[in-house]
């Protein structure tokens, strides 16, 4: 049960210097994404992010990977549980808007998964994942760094999240994926 009372964000205002920044920056990144093969590309990115990829990536680890794959994808897979759990929690508790909902001039290029804005729940994923399976499997950090910064501006672009959240999202998934493995050494040294 939520005992806190939901943060209504502040609209953004053109007094805040801050705010407008990341208004500015959404609305001309929002503006890129409304040329066709942006869109869409930066579409097919952010539905991959929508869980197609990790997954795919998961599975593959787990089968071609032996013991330390299937190691690392349940590790992802954990990891990415309580991603989804924290940011469905802070979504629910900040009610921030979409850009598109709340800037004039944003449109959303491709349908939103949710109400809110704050964080982006697929920069946040892919950030955690990212890490956890770096840490098992360096040699992806051309693919998935990469990928991941496809995902995080896919969010912008497409008119879903200010970078304000996707910036939020990226120190979040970062905490959470550094924590899981964290974690996952200290069971190691006491098992």
């Amino acid at each position: 049960m939520n005992t806190l009372p939901p943060l209504h964000t502040p609209e953004l205002s053109i007094g805040s210097p801050r705010l407008a920044l990341d208004r500015r920056v959404c609305l001309a990144a929002n503006r890129w994404g409304a040329r066709r093969a942006v869109g869409s590309f930066f579409g097919a990115i952010s539905r991959l992010g929508d869980g197609v990829f990790w997954y795919a990536l998961m599975a593959v680890l787990a089968v071609v990977g032996g013991r330390r794959g299937l190691a690392a994808a349940a590790h992802m897979a954990v990891t990415g549980l309580v991603a989804l759990m924290l940011y469905r929690r802070l979504k629910h508790w900040t009610h921030r808007p979409r850009p598109f909902r709340a800037c004039p001039g944003v449109v959303a290029h491709v349908p939103a998964l949710d109400e809110f804005s704050f964080p982006s729940g697929h920069t946040l994923q892919a950030v955690g994942f990212t890490i956890v399976a770096l840490a098992w499997y360096p040699q992806l950090a051309p693919l998935l760094l990469g990928f991941t910064t496809l995902v995080a501006a896919s969010r912008v672009v497409l008119g879903l999240h200010y970078p304000s959240d996707v910036l939020a999202a990226i120190l979040i998934g970062s905490g959470l994926g550094v924590s899981s493995l964290w974690l996952l050494s200290l069971a190691t040294r006491l098992a």
